[in-house]
């Protein structure tokens, strides 16, 4: 599930890429755009491939969903040493095992469940593949086993392989209540001691500057923040979610109403507990 707290605008996006073919991202990195759009996955999944220049050794991340074109693609790039997923989220991982069938490549994931032929990721572990080092950071707030992948040597300020923690355009849905605010916060805090490295997201455009990104992000959320106070605060401290929705995303479009309300009900809880 890709997500956005703009994804009303997803039909405005500007970031159309072609879907045939592996798209340079980065030095070590490039990523294959995914027949999957929608509201909630803007463009589609970038499904990335990391490898060292003249390396015919690749490494994976996020399959995404299973369409044989689009993981016929990703197999051409190389030979696959790992495939490596960002978290549980199907638009993510629901070509994973197929994708271990045609590759005998493990799969690797922070939840043991979403693990084929390989262990399960941990906090801080560095990853050699595809000639590449590859540091997996745990940043849960998304999900609960949101990953980020850390690629140090990529360009001279590196590069993050974000997931859904950091998109490339609008704003993160926590996934309330397996993903938490707190831990979100804590997320982005971390990501940003990273510097201005190159933000490479699973859904939406390139960025620039991850750091800088972060700060963005955090702002966003304290001003979500500041509308939930000042929501209770005339609907009284035990107002419903559906009530404080609709004091502070008055216009959202029904189709991502849900999306709206997570997001409400994972700031009340942070709020409240």
């Amino acid at each position: 599930m890709g997500t956005s707290e703009n994804a009303q605008e997803a039909g405005n996006a500007e970031h159309v890429q072609e879907r045939s073919s592996l798209q340079r991202s980065s030095e070590l990195t490039r990523f294959r755009l995914a027949p999957n759009p929608g509201p909630m996955s803007l463009d589609g999944t970038n499904s990335y491939v990391i490898a060292a220049p003249g390396s015919r050794r690749i490494a994976v991340v996020d399959p995404g969903p299973e369409d044989e074109r689009h993981l016929a693609g990703l197999a051409a790039a190389g030979q696959v040493e790992v495939i490596l997923i960002t978290h549980r989220h199907a638009d993510h991982t629901a070509a994973s095992a197929r994708f271990h069938e045609l590759t005998g490549a493990p799969v690797r994931a922070a939840a043991k469940e979403y693990c084929h032929g390989g262990e399960p990721l941990e906090d801080g572990e560095v990853i050699s593949a595809g000639g590449v080092e590859i540091r997996v950071v745990a940043t849960p707030g998304h999900t609960s086993d949101s990953l980020c992948f850390h690629l140090p040597g990529d360009g001279p300020r590196g590069s993050v392989l974000t997931g859904d923690t950091i998109l490339g355009r609008g704003t993160t849905v926590l996934d309330y209540p397996d993903g938490r605010l707190g831990d979100y916060l804590a997320s982005l805090n971390r990501l940003e001691a990273l510097g201005p490295a190159t933000l490479l997201p699973a859904h939406g455009p390139v960025l620039p500057a991850l750091d800088e990104k972060c700060r963005e992000y955090r702002a966003h959320r304290e001003q979500r923040l500041d509308q939930i106070r000042a929501a209770l605060a005339e609907l009284g401290h035990d107002a419903s979610v559906a009530g404080v929705t609709d004091a502070v995303y008055p216009d959202v479009d029904p189709s991502v109403r849900w999306a709206a309300e997570t997001s409400v009900a994972a700031q009340l809880d942070y709020l409240r507990n």
